[in-house]
């Protein structure tokens, strides 16, 4: 009996990747239009002229489209099976960032950098419901659909920047085919997931515990605050505090993304060892040595090795919020998952212009001080988290998410 559950184990473990592909893939492509937002601003600003208030107002468009309605879109992906939303709202989301660069005024391209993180807002939930899906119980698995999205991020200003250096703002429009490519192929395999799994048998999920969800959701706010206020200042106290060149700054910061992508399917699998509350202590401990370290380092050379390790440590708990969302909402998975990937962490983006208003007062470097405190209340707040329900059987969530609901739409 053991060898077979070991040996079922083993076999999960193996078939985590060719379950989570068209997921993994699919994250990335959405996320990548989220990066190709801040990278094609300045692209904007140079060639039209905007001023920099128009130019805050485009990301802005941005982030309201893909923040605030994730929550609301996590209920409707809960209560209506709308298998076509993640896809259409990965083509909506490349079809607007990628015309908004050919919109001949400020207010259509604001209006499609609206509607891109609407489309953003429509993937998350619904797709974080059915990635869960298939997924189950792996936390490995989860945190490649999570990681997923963190690639794409990273990717957008690598391929697009020498794509709008070289022809202009315009060729934000060659990004468009990969979102209907990537549409078209999540449809159908939808559609022939549904058709694999009609036959499924429903069972009773447990009831769902809000006061949990919600100190996993500051849990969340707290990470999220610490990853965006990295990603803003560490270039410039790379440059204005250690003195490096422009080119290191930027190398600081790409170095700190790759870790949080390594970060992020690390802690899956610590999760799926060691359990998901105490991969969430460890990531969020661990994470004030390594900012700690980070500040104290006097070499611009050095302190790209420990960039990388803030990275990680920073993502460590980063998939296993998610799965742990999900497990604290059974019955609404596309809820917990609009939070946490979307509204949670679009929370903590609110948090950097008080960090800008410290940075220009005292430097990015007073700045990097403050984050060194802030996995703290991580660390306070994960000790308030509770076990989630354990199940018997394949991840009785995943059951959920196939259940056919009172009102169908397909």
């Amino acid at each position: 009996m053991v060898s077979t559950s070991v040996g079922e184990f083993a076999g999960a473990q193996e078939s985590a990747w060719k379950r989570m592909r068209h997921w993994v893939i699919a994250h990335a492509v959405d996320d990548f239009y989220q990066g190709l937002v801040p990278a094609s601003i300045p692209f904007f600003v140079l060639e039209r002229d905007y001023s920099y208030v128009q130019a805050s107002g485009l990301a802005l468009a941005a982030t309201l489209g893909s923040s605030l309605p994730q929550a609301a879109l996590g209920v409707i992906a809960d209560r209506w099976r709308m298998l076509w939303l993640a896809p259409a709202g990965l083509v909506l989301a490349g079809a607007g960032a990628g015309l908004a660069g050919l919109a001949p005024s400020y207010p259509l391209v604001w209006a499609l950098l609206l509607l891109s993180g609407l489309g953003v807002a429509a993937f998350h939930p619904s797709a974080g419901r059915d990635a869960r899906r298939d997924a189950g119980s792996s936390a490995t698995a989860m945190s490649l659909f999570a990681a997923g999205g963190s690639v794409g991020f990273f990717l957008a200003p690598a391929l697009a920047t020498p794509a709008l250096v070289g022809l202009g703002v315009g060729a934000t429009a060659i990004f468009i085919p990969p979102a209907v490519l990537m549409g078209y192929v999540l449809l159908r395999y939808q559609q022939r997931r549904e058709a694999d799994t009609t036959t499924t048998p429903t069972t009773s999920s447990g009831s769902d515990r809000w006061l949990p969800f919600l100190v996993l959701t500051a849990v969340e706010i707290v990470r999220s605050s610490l990853h965006f206020g990295m990603n803003t200042f560490i270039a410039l106290y790379w440059i204005n505090h250690l003195g490096a060149s422009r080119g290191l700054g930027g190398t600081a910061l790409a170095t700190f993304l790759v870790g949080g992508v390594a970060g992020t399917l690390l802690g899956g699998r610590i999760a799926d060892r060691v359990g998901m509350l105490r991969t969430i202590h460890i990531g969020s401990v661990a994470a004030i040595p390594a900012l700690v370290a980070l500040r104290a380092v006097p070499n611009p050379h050095l302190g790209l090795l420990l960039a990388v390790f803030a990275g990680i440590t920073v993502n460590i708990p980063f998939a296993v919020l998610v799965k742990l969302g999900q497990d604290y909402l059974p019955n609404r998975p596309g809820t917990a998952a609009g939070v946490t990937l979307g509204l949670a962490v679009s929370a903590g983006g609110l948090f950097v212009p008080v960090l800008g208003v410290v940075a220009d007062h005292h430097g990015p470097q007073a700045v990097l001080t403050i984050l060194c405190f802030v996995p703290i209340a991580a660390v306070v707040l994960g000790l308030l988290l509770p076990s989630p329900v354990v199940r018997s059987g394949r991840e009785t969530a995943a059951t959920t998410a196939l259940k056919p609901p009172n009102h169908e739409v397909r």
